[in-house]
């Protein structure tokens, strides 16, 4: 245990530490200056019509609007947008240049992942039948079913839309047995060693396989791996972590699979998902989210990412009793802080912290135990698991140059008031 000498030391060299940062939240023009950085202190779009911006510490949530495009995605999209050009050309071309840059066979740019889910689905019944085509959702005299590993997902009327039946499996060991001559698909979310075993049995039993990993960028070399793997067809979302349009996926794969995939979408008439249309605009985007990351230098991203979240870590660890942590998380890649207390002696507990920084001025969401997309979900009766509000953490992917300034005050703000209370 610590003498109160020790632990006078250690808050003194954590002071030390965060000293040039403290100097400069003290400027008397820094919250001015740091809220004018990341467009907080003027009106946009937004609050024209009412609504709040937030400084997202949370990572790239659909009901947080995903992620912020790349500059050279708004280039392209404004760009594609100046020119007419035929859809189907269109899709054709970047399928191939989605090929050169990935590895895979082809590629077609969707509305988002459970886009390319439809899409998929549609494909692997219907193919290139015009007749079939027409013909769905009724599925009449087609394979129909689709084996989902794992069971059922908040996103599976994705599928179910197109007229699919569901055949649910806990894993890959029940994958064979579910298998007859009425499947059309497998889906799974699983990844490592559960993907390739699944992906062997999908190959032994001739059955195309749709794994689904939106937000599987980064790391940008996924877009290569599962091509690598062979793998039938794969997505990520366009909005989330390969920082592309958010009404945007890739889908990729095999180029009969994903030729079919065009046929049973837009712009063609009759198709099953040509409702989910989109854009010259949001393809060409997505294209360029695609060439984006596969130059890009990601230790020096990372190193960046890194020092936004450590500047917050520096600043809240000066508050004694609070400790922090930055780690990079195996499914985002991304560096990422996690900062506890001792919350029952406190008692103030992360969800309190959560709902004051989001409430404030301006609003900062930050990731906890809770899920909010529960509250938006449609599932009857949902059995939401106990929350154990044993953290908070900082994902740095969302964080914008000088918010870290922003989030670390706040953060240090609250946590000393709420120390003080019970201290």
């Amino acid at each position: 245990m610590l003498t109160r000498n020790g632990s006078n030391r250690r808050s003194f060299m954590k002071l030390l530490a965060a000293s040039p940062l403290l100097a400069q939240i003290t400027a008397k023009d820094l919250s001015a200056k740091s809220l004018a950085a990341v467009g907080l202190a003027k009106e946009n779009p937004y609050t024209k019509i009412g609504v709040r911006t937030v400084i997202n510490c949370r990572g790239t949530w659909t009901y947080l609007s995903g992620s912020l495009e790349f500059p050279e995605v708004r280039e392209a999209s404004i760009e594609a947008g100046k020119h007419f050009v035929n859809m189907v050309e269109l899709q054709q071309g970047v399928g191939r240049k989605l090929a050169e840059l990935t590895g895979a066979e082809y590629g077609m740019v969707t509305s988002g992942a459970a886009g390319a889910m439809a899409t998929a689905t549609a494909a692997c019944m219907a193919g290139t039948d015009g007749a079939k085509i027409w013909q769905l959702p009724d599925t009449t005299g087609m394979k129909h079913e689709v084996i989902m590993v794992g069971g059922r997902s908040a996103f599976d009327s994705a599928i179910r839309l197109t007229g699919a039946k569901l055949i649910l499996v806990e894993g890959p060991d029940q994958i064979a047995n579910a298998v007859n001559d009425n499947t059309a698909m497998i889906y799974t979310t699983d990844l490592g060693d559960k993907l390739t075993k699944e992906v062997a049995i999908a190959k032994d039993k001739n059955v195309p396989m749709l794994l689904d990993d939106a937000a599987g960028i980064p790391p940008a070399s996924n877009l290569k791996l599962y091509a690598q793997m062979k793998i039938d067809l794969y997505t990520f979302s366009g909005g989330k972590g390969l920082r592309g349009p958010q009404c945007s996926g890739v889908l990729l794969g095999r180029k009969d699979l994903i030729e079919a995939g065009m046929r049973n979408s837009a712009p063609w008439e009759g198709a099953v998902c040509r409702a989910m249309k989109v854009g010259k605009e949001e393809i060409m985007g997505c294209l360029a989210a695609v060439e984006t990351w596969l130059k890009m230098d990601v230790p020096k991203l990372n190193q960046e990412w890194g020092a936004r979240v450590q500047r917050i870590a520096t600043l809240v660890g000066t508050v004694p009793g609070v400790e922090t942590k930055v780690f990079t998380p195996e499914e985002n890649q991304c560096p990422t802080l996690s900062i506890s207390w001792d919350q029952k002696a406190w008692r103030y507990s992360t969800a309190d912290c959560a709902k004051q920084l989001l409430e404030g001025t301006p609003g900062i969401a930050v990731l906890t135990e809770d899920n909010p997309s529960d509250v938006l979900s449609q599932k009857p009766n949902a059995a939401k698991p106990p929350r154990k509000d044993d953290k908070l953490q900082i994902v740095s992917m969302t964080l914008r140059p000088g918010e870290e300034i922003i989030v670390g005050k706040r953060l240090k703000q609250l946590l000393t008031q709420a120390r003080r209370q019970v201290v």
